[in-house]
């Protein structure tokens, strides 16, 4: 045999930074020649020396790997590490709260791409606002990025790796001690979010707040004792502000509907074909949302080496992430009898102009119309993340490693505040007349109608209405054991070994108090004062949308506490309506224990190619206990012409058990053609787990209902798991010191896809009002279905007839079913594994240094497609892949002398995110994003370095819609970010 090819010498220094920021993992990048450990402790920092290095892990790894490293200590590329991993090719991400939140890869969504800690399976918890977590998806705004010093996305799977991720393993690396040497760092940073500054003062928090952050590392005992210690604190105010159809629409054939034809469309310009498809808003939601969030990490790390050969490791990681949430919000609920439209042209028509003629009526004395919404809510959150490992590797021979790693670790999301996770209040002036929205525009464009005579609405006619308020907790715990092993064979082949035993256990639960009086409640003069009420305009806020300064903005703030007081004084002291339960009403509890073995030999052939490959099968088992504590229903009343609410009872646990086994083989190939162009192949099996409502061990019914019944959802823990086959093909030509171009293509055969089929049963013999005989009576003495005021001439005729009888309570305006009326309805979801898919695509990428100018430019292109799409012309239950979507990035740097400067561009094109819109089978579209970030830093001295950063550099907005474009979903408006700090290392 030829003499093994070395490598040029940077690719040594490179990889041996690499290895100094690794972790005792999954040995997936391979081994440097030796002679690497020969040479001076040379790092090479800043835009490039990062760059650099990400371009020789990719070069360098056995299967398709990319990665960012850290440009120095405690200086990542972007401020949040999902931002990061976005500037990746084929990682695409969801933002939330203006921030980037969880990660999709390749077109494969976030509860199917698994996150690891320095080589260890991290759990995941979330809450949601209206009912139990159901996500595995791991968070990365809960991290912050100063104390991570790489990050490898494995894109092909290999029998080494943990099992959960179709999309990617991703793993996260944090410094140690012993490689780091004797190191302290510090950093502040001043923050201006300019999104902030479009709200009311109330909500804005401070203009500036700050961050900062420290890392401390020493050695002691000749190098045997290293002790790291790293922290960081941050504040952050901000705020967006969205036009919302949150209802969503309601979608009928041009035959059918409030629109029926043939038939009459007096009021109709253009009106649907009786072939086109159409659909009608079910609300209009302006709200303002103001955000403080406190972001505490923290990671501790001791390793004791007593002999070249074994080194142990102690390490805990801690992270808090605490948001507060203020949301004010004008609103407008229709009821699908438009009165005068206006639309597009077909096959899938949407509104331009839609208007519901309201009448005005007296009511003591006064005039009074449909309500003008006004809610005001408080959310406080608090995420935690808790980390404890040991690991100890041992160099048994020259040939022979071992290496033991066990960890506990859990995540924990929950209310941070004294009244719940997420609390509503509604408000309402009932002088609601005529109510009119253009979509003609981006931006859904509200005009109301006010009684003759009335010019503002004035806090007179104001009132508190419904409330709900909401406890949302998950919890989930990750123990796990691993025992790998690597046996050298000579210089060209190895055999990695490997056993597991991981136990996820995961709790979600959501109990809430709803008090249903939409139609408001108490004496408007007598029990909320007018200084309650501070008038504002909501137009204002919106500036970014044209058309918005046309819209009816009219509407107050109310300070939440205040009005929740003044809601319990007129309810006559009675706190317990405004308070969730004590306990939770929904807590599905599940286990999930798995057994993993795997074995993969790694062989070099050094031909005048150099031919890599690893072959090897992983076996996993997986054991599913899930418990579910289910709200038992009781009954259901009719609160408002279309308002609907569950009454429940007592809940009661019910448990199911699953289990599943799978082989998954894999295979990866590289050939070194020559030193610069490299070609891969890989080929393997990869699974990802369901999300926990799937295999919930009960049923649950939605607290809300409408006219046509109600909603529910139940689980199945003997679901099998997604099983991808995946395809992977690249070319690599490295033409430069840190400069490269690659392309690769890539397939996914997916399978049992989780689809949802949805039955009609009426469960726990829940009775509705529709249909029965108080119903029945009214229709006969003169309410017309159909008709434009059908729903409110049953209500009033039940009330001036009925009221006091069984079931009729016209004090609360609420009405029962009875024994003896129709059974409730309930259109129940059950996940099947049912669909199958593939996936394809392609990543491009390039990256180019102009000499020794500093001058270079990064860029990638993703190319997702699949078969398995959304046809927006079936209005049934439909299975489409969320999240696919092509993405690009750009980076324009500048590296030299104490300049850095840094331009980044990522761009994602529309995508599916949602084939339901709020309960309804509607797609919901992410309109194309693109957004510009700006990095400048100045090094000052060998160890002062001050920085500016800005995000989101051209305030741009972002928009969802529905069939059609002009079916406005979310509108949304957020602000640029603006940070200037500095950092220190002695």
């Amino acid at each position: 045999m030829k003499p093994f090819r070395a490598a040029p010498k940077q690719r040594l220094l490179t990889s041996a930074l690499l290895l100094a920021l690794a972790s005792p993992t999954l040995a997936q990048v391979a081994d440097p020649p030796s002679d690497a450990t020969e040479l001076d402790a040379v790092v090479v920092t800043g835009i490039r020396g990062s760059l650099t290095s990400s371009m020789n892990l990719k070069r360098d790894s056995q299967g398709i790997v990319d990665g960012i490293v850290a440009e120095d200590i405690g200086k990542f590329p972007d401020t949040n590490l999902a931002e990061s991993l976005q500037r990746i090719s084929g990682v695409s991400i969801d933002r939330s709260m203006g921030e980037g939140s969880k990660v999709t890869v390749r077109g494969v969504g976030p509860d199917f791409n698994l996150v690891l800690l320095n080589g260890r399976q991290m759990p995941a918890s979330s809450i949601e606002a209206t009912n139990a977590s159901n996500s595995r998806a791991f968070d990365f705004a809960n991290l912050a990025s100063e104390s991570i010093s790489g990050i490898e996305v494995f894109k092909t799977s290999r029998a080494a790796t943990p099992t959960g991720g179709i999309g990617a393993t991703i793993n996260i690396k944090t410094g140690r001690p012993l490689d780091m040497g004797e190191l302290i760092s510090v950093g502040m940073k001043a923050v201006h979010d300019t999104s902030a500054e479009n709200l009311p003062k109330s909500m804005r928090g401070d203009s500036t707040t700050g961050e900062m952050s420290g890392i401390f590392s020493n050695v002691f005992a000749d190098g045997k004792l290293g002790v790291s210690v790293s922290a960081s604190y941050q504040e952050r105010d901000s705020g967006y502000n969205e036009a919302a159809v949150g209802g969503g629409w309601y979608a009928f054939p041009g035959d059918e509907g409030p629109l029926a034809l043939p038939g009459p469309a007096a009021n109709a310009t253009n009106p649907p074909g009786a072939g086109d498809i159409y659909s009608v808003p079910q609300n209009l939601v302006y709200a303002l949302n103001g955000i403080q969030r406190q972001r505490t990490n923290a990671q501790g790390t001791l390793q004791y080496a007593p002999t070249d050969r074994i080194t142990a490791t102690l390490d805990y990681t801690y992270s808090e992430n605490r948001i507060q949430q203020q949301r004010h919000e004008l609103s407008t609920w229709f009821n699908q009898a438009a009165s005068r439209t206006s639309w597009t042209d077909g096959p899938i028509a949407a509104p331009t102009s839609y208007t519901e003629f309201i009448d005005f009526q007296t009511v003591n004395g006064v005039l009074e119309g449909s309500d003008l919404a006004m809610a005001g809510a408080q959310f406080a959150t608090k995420n935690e993340n808790k980390s404890l490992g040991f690991n100890v590797a041992w160099e048994v021979t020259d040939s022979l490693d071992l290496e033991f790693d066990y960890h506990s670790s859990s995540a924990e999301s929950g209310a941070d505040g004294p009244w719940g996770s997420n609390n509503v209040i509604g408000a309402a002036a009932f002088v609601r007349g005529n109510t009119t929205v253009d979509f003609s525009g981006d931006f859904p464009v509200l005009g109301v109608q006010l009684p003759p005579g009335m010019t503002r609405v004035g806090a007179d006619r104001m009132m508190v209405t419904g409330s709900s308020f909401r406890n949302s907790y998950m919890k989930s715990e990750v123990e796990q054991g691993q025992v790998r092993g690597k046996f050298q064979f000579g210089d060209y082949s190895s055999l990695q070994f490997g056993a597991a035993f991981t136990e996820v256990n995961n709790r979600t639960a959501y109990s809430f108090t709803q008090r249903d009086d939409w139609g408001g409640f108490g004496n408007r003069a007598g029990d909320y004062a007018d200084d309650l009420w501070i008038a504002d305009d909501m137009s204002r806020y919106f500036d970014q949308f044209p058309g918005s300064g046309g819209m009816f903005g009219q509407f107050y703030l109310f300070d939440f506490g205040q009005v929740r007081d003044a809601a319990i004084a007129a309810r006559g002291g009675d706190v317990s309506a405004y308070l969730p339960p004590d306990e939770f009403s929904t807590d599905r509890r599940a286990t999930e224990k798995s057994k993993s073995a795997y074995v993969q030999w790694n062989n070099t052939w050094d031909l005048a190619m150099p031919l890599h490959a690893s072959v090897g099968v992983r076996y996993e088992e997986t054991d599913v206990t899930s418990r579910a504590l289910v709200p038992i229903a009781t009954g259901m009343t009719w609160t408002g012409e279309n308002e609907f609410a569950v009454q429940f009872g007592d809940p009661d646990f019910t448990e199911l058990r699953g289990s599943y086994d799978y082989w998954l083989p894999s295979v990866d190939l590289s050939l070194e053609v020559t030193d610069e162009l490299v070609v891969r192949a890989s080929y393997g099996h990869s699974i990802g787990r369901p999300q926990w409502n799937h295999i919930q061990g009960g049923q649950t019914l939605d607290s809300f209902a409408a006219f046509e019944g109600g909603t529910g959802s139940q689980g199945d823990p003997g679901l099998r798991p997604l099983e991808s086959k995946n395809f992977d093909l690249s070319v690599e030509w490295y033409y430069g010191e840190s400069s490269y171009v690659s392309v690769g293509w890539f397939r996914k055969d997916i399978d049992n896809y989780i689809g949802t089929s949805v039955v009609e049963i009426s469960p726990f013999d829940i009775r509705t009002p529709v249909g029965g005989a108080y119903y029945n009576q009214a229709v006969a003495a003169g309410c017309t279905p159909g008709a434009t005021a059908f729903r409110r001439c049953v209500r009033e005729y039940i009330f001036d007839n009925f009221a006091g009888a069984p079931g009729v309570d016209e004090a609360n305006n609420t009405i029962e079913g009875q024994p003896g009326d129709p059974l409730a309805v309930f259109r129940v979801s059950v996940p099947v594994n049912k669909e199958s898919s593939s996936l394809d695509g392609w990543e491009i990428s390039a990256q180019h240094v102009f000499g020794e100018s500093g001058f270079g430019l990064a860029a990638n292109y993703t190319i997702v497609d699949s078969d398995l799409t959304y046809d927006n012309y079936n209005l049934g239950d439909q299975f489409a892949l969320v999240g696919l979507s092509d993405s690009a990035n750009l980076v324009a740097f500048y590296d030299k002398g104490p300049w850095q400067v840094r331009a980044a561009y990522n761009w994602r094109d529309k995508f599916l995110s949602s084939t339901y819109d709020s309960w309804r089978p509607n797609p919901v579209y992410v309109e194309d994003y693109g957004q510009l970030d700006l990095n400048i830093s100045y090094q000052v001295s060998d160890n002062f370095t001050i920085h500016a950063e800005a995000i989101n550099l051209t305030d741009e907005t972002m928009r969802s819609h529905g069939r059609h474009e002009r079916q406005v979903f979310y509108a949304t408006q957020t602000g640029p970010r603006y940070m200037f700090g500095f950092r220190y290392k002695f």
